[in-house]
């Protein structure tokens, strides 16, 4: 059969391939100290599951509304508005195959083909990959160090053009971990407004942060950049609920409508009885959440200091999420080969930055126990000094 041509267009996952080489190695016996993961380490916190099992009991196992059981839709808008400050009701929501699945539909519903998207980068590695499915155009606007892996509004606005559609935004960042403060979401909420333009903000990691860093949501600061926002987020990391693939988009109406007639012809409804589990994990105490985050605090620490400590690599602090984005330039290794090396000689995991659009440096994920970070440093101590 010939494919059709956007399949040529797409680049597979490296984060997935990679992953997937290092379990392969383990499988083998081999002792492989993975820091590629994008997700948390920590079992499901078990009311949630009792959640989903006591639906299963209830015999929840039907299909259910393309754009998720009302009650998970109506708890979702209350956490919007009581988290973060967005007046939306439960039919500003669908509920999606996990938080990329939100974004996919996004991109189906929003851009055609000519459509320019704006892209941060370092960025996730799957925002241009969809844009490209969906016929549009990235347009990648690098940051570096010092700026914080961050866009500034001088920035957003250079790289506008008439047929600028949309502005993604990630904070907490995958992969860099930083944080947008609200006075630098401010000043780029007021660029959006003044462009006519949407912003999808991708709040996935929005609750782990750390240091007194704070999450302000784009479209909390006024009726106009709310209007211009669409809101992206899930259930997979603050809970760590990864493999129960649910995630959620919030924003007008007409948007969600559309991203549930796409739904609808696509998937139909997330898995029923897991969205009871997704109920309880925003209406119960998020005492787990807390515990989860101190432990990933701890990790950042240990790991960030061992790095920092290891001669020609440079990383600064994140803010959230669970990844460090060292600086590898000066092992004179582009991103892929320093990965590839590492991992057939010291068998460590890691992502290489070109991924992410940042090919001077790599992604190490802290979300695994404290005796594998201690090993793995080691090991990536030695690879490195052996190149430098």
């Amino acid at each position: 059969m010939k494919l059709a041509g956007r399949v040529s267009q797409v680049t597979p996952s490296i984060t997935l391939a990679i992953a997937a080489k290092a379990k392969a190695m383990k499988g083998e016996g081999i002792d492989v100290c993975s820091f590629s993961a994008g997700e948390p380490d920590f079992d499901t916190p078990a009311h949630i599951k009792a959640a989903a099992q006591k639906a299963l009991d209830e015999g929840k196992t039907k299909y259910g509304p393309a754009a998720g059981e009302p009650k998970l839709r109506e708890a979702i808008a209350r956490k919007l508005q009581n988290e973060n400050g967005l007046a939306y009701k439960a039919e500003n929501v669908i509920v999606t195959n996990g938080g990329k699945h939100s974004l996919f539909n996004l991109m189906l519903a929003a851009i055609e083909p000519g459509d320019e998207v704006i892209i941060p980068a370092p960025y996730w590695l799957s925002y241009p990959e969809m844009v490209t499915l969906a016929g549009g155009i990235s347009v990648i606007i690098p940051t570096d160090a010092t700026t914080g892996y961050k866009i500034t509004p001088e920035q957003l606005r250079k790289s506008l053009t008439p047929k600028t559609k949309l502005f993604i935004l990630n904070s907490p960042s995958n992969p860099t971990g930083m944080v947008y403060t609200p006075e630098e979401i401010k000043a780029l909420a007021e660029v959006v407004v003044e462009a006519d333009i949407f912003v999808v903000s991708d709040e996935i990691y929005e609750k782990i942060l750390y240091d007194g860093a704070t999450h302000l949501c784009i479209g909390s600061l006024g009726e106009e950049i709310f209007a211009r926002t669409i809101v992206s987020n899930g259930f997979a990391k603050g809970y760590s609920m990864t493999g129960w693939r649910i995630g959620y988009l919030a924003g007008p109406i007409d948007v969600i409508k559309a991203t549930s007639t796409i739904q609808s012809h696509s998937t139909s409804n997330v898995c029923t009885f897991a969205q009871y589990g997704a109920i309880a994990a925003l209406e119960s105490s998020q005492d787990c959440v807390e515990q989860m985050r101190q432990a990933f605090a701890k990790r950042r620490q240990v790991m960030l200091e061992r790095l920092n400590a290891i001669p020609g690599l440079t990383c600064p602090k994140p803010d959230g999420a669970f990844y460090l984005f060292p600086d590898i330039s000066k092992t004179g290794l582009k991103s892929l080969q320093f990965c590839d090396a590492l991992l057939e000689e010291e068998q460590v995991a890691a992502i290489p930055g070109i991924a992410f659009g940042a090919d001077d440096n790599i992604r190490l994920s802290y979300a695994t126990d404290m005796a594998t970070i201690e090993k793995g440093m080691d090991r990536l101590e030695k690879f490195v000094k052996s190149r430098i």
